[in-house]
């Protein structure tokens, strides 16, 4: 481990014993407090580089105060503008920031453009209860008014998720402050439960990487090795890459359940990053919120069974970094200039590149992302459907085999980071992913597959209606 990732590893536990403290605290307190700690973290850990993340949420609440009705297209361009000049410092001679920094930037960029929608979603309810002249009743998910720049500055720099996620609404973090009879919330047992096969994974990382080292791949004589040999390096590559960061979500996720963050009853069905999707009255008594269920969805990063064994690539994306997989489906997917299924998630994968960075690495896989997706589309509605009940169980066992070293292809580039190293890895194992990608894309059409964007299983037609229902309510 790098001295880098000690020092997240130690942020990330001391959060847990802070949660604590915290969790019962009154609402001033929580707000300042996490607050100050969120501060102190980024001071220590980035010094005088933390001028970035203030001139940017400086930014973003002057751009909201002057334009409330259209702020979040505005924030999303500066925010995402600011971190093209950022990563940018060490080309126009200026300090480059050290990763905190840009762990931090990241971060902010995303609460911050989602401050912008709900300020944007609220000014526009406003606007429309004052056309229709009578008051209804609070929507889900709305704020009661515009942050102020000191509310603003609280948020982001609150310590909860300041440098590894997850991310959280604003809405998320005023519940969590206003939050009632916050001692019959439950922490310990969740927390237990969540945190029992972290020390697991780390091993496995520790182990994994020590065997198969990443450095390897970029000697020249790896290169000399077997092709089996070759293309199994990638699989332990991807392993040590998921738990390291199976280890850094569950240890960040066991901070909120410490302090009750992201708590919600399970009749509120929160989703991932978005939080309650359904009304549920807040408790009226100690007696009543001790004999609710809740739940911590609401900050839940990773699934790691679902990411290990998923079927599909498309749903692979859904369990891995789930609350920024639902800002990214929130505020770029739904919004990009597309109709098609795939090119949507083309707009999408590349915008999430460009926040990560600038390194070619990132946007080779994320771009391959959309050529997977369609080719796995096609080909599964062009014969999945005519397979007996048995084909299609022997189906989804090699679907999920490909899938995952499909993952471990696209990992490379991710980890290996320049173009030279990655495309020189990926032509020593002929890019058999892409090849293979292309050729069930062809056999898929040729077969005459429909798009994923058009194609509904039962299933996924019943819950279309559920939610076209839950919108309506």
């Amino acid at each position: 481990m790098t001295p880098e990732e000690w020092t997240y590893l130690m942020v990330l536990l001391i959060s847990i014993p802070v949660g604590f403290l915290f969790k019962k605290a009154g609402p001033g307190l929580k707000r300042w407090g996490a607050a100050a700690v969120g501060l102190g973290l980024t001071l220590f850990t980035c010094g005088p580089h933390s001028l970035h993340s203030l001139i940017t949420i400086l930014g973003t609440w002057a751009l909201i105060q002057a334009q409330p009705c259209s702020c979040h297209a505005l924030a999303l361009a500066w925010t995402f503008s600011y971190l093209l000049f950022f990563r940018a410092l060490s080309l126009l001679g200026l300090p480059t920031p050290t990763p905190f920094t840009n762990a931090v930037q990241l971060l902010l960029t995303l609460k911050l453009v989602s401050l912008a929608s709900e300020v944007q979603d609220l000014h526009l309810a406003q606007r429309k209860e004052m056309a229709s002249g009578f008051s209804k009743e609070p929507t889900l998910g709305l704020l009661p008014d515009v942050p102020s720049l000191m509310e603003t500055l609280s948020y982001s720099y609150c310590y909860v998720g300041i440098m590894t996620g997850p991310f959280f609404r604003y809405r998320t973090y005023l519940d969590w402050l206003e939050q009632p009879f916050p001692e019959a919330v439950p922490s310990l047992r969740p927390l237990l439960r969540r945190a029992w096969p972290a020390p697991l994974f780390g091993l496995l990382f520790l182990l994994s990487s020590h065997l198969f080292p990443l450095e390897a791949v970029r000697e020249d004589a790896f290169y000399a090795r077997p092709l089996p040999t070759r293309l199994f390096y990638m699989i332990p590559v991807f392993f040590a890459f998921r738990m390291r960061f199976y280890v850094a979500w569950i240890a960040a996720e066991c901070g909120c359940i410490a302090a009750g963050f992201g708590a919600y009853p399970v009749a509120a069905k929160a989703r991932a990053g978005g939080g309650p999707t359904l009304q549920c009255p807040p408790p009226s008594s100690p007696e009543i919120a001790a004999s609710l269920e809740y739940d911590y969805e609401t900050i839940r990063n990773i699934d790691c069974y679902g990411t290990d064994f998923c079927v599909r690539v498309r749903d692979g994306m859904r369990y891995w970094n789930m609350t920024v997989q639902w800002w990214l489906a929130q505020y770029i997917y739904k919004s990009a200039p597309f109709c098609s299924y795939v090119l949507r998630s083309a707009w999408t994968m590349l915008l999430s590149a460009y926040w990560h960075g600038l390194h070619p690495g990132y946007y080779l896989s994320f771009m391959t992302i959309p050529l997977c997706l369609a080719a796995e589309g096609y080909l599964e509605s062009a014969l999945r459907r005519h397979l007996s009940p048995g084909g299609q169980k022997a189906w989804d066992w090699f679907h999920w085999f490909l899938k995952m070293r499909a993952y471990d292809y696209m990992c490379m580039g991710f980890v290996l980071l320049s173009m030279g190293d990655t495309l020189r890895y990926w032509a020593s194992i002929y890019f058999w992913v892409h090849f293979l990608a292309l050729a069930c894309l062809g056999l898929g059409l040729a077969l005459g597959g429909g798009s994923p964007s058009k194609r509904k299983t039962p299933s996924q037609a019943t819950t279309s209606q559920a939610k076209e229902k839950l919108r309506e309510e």
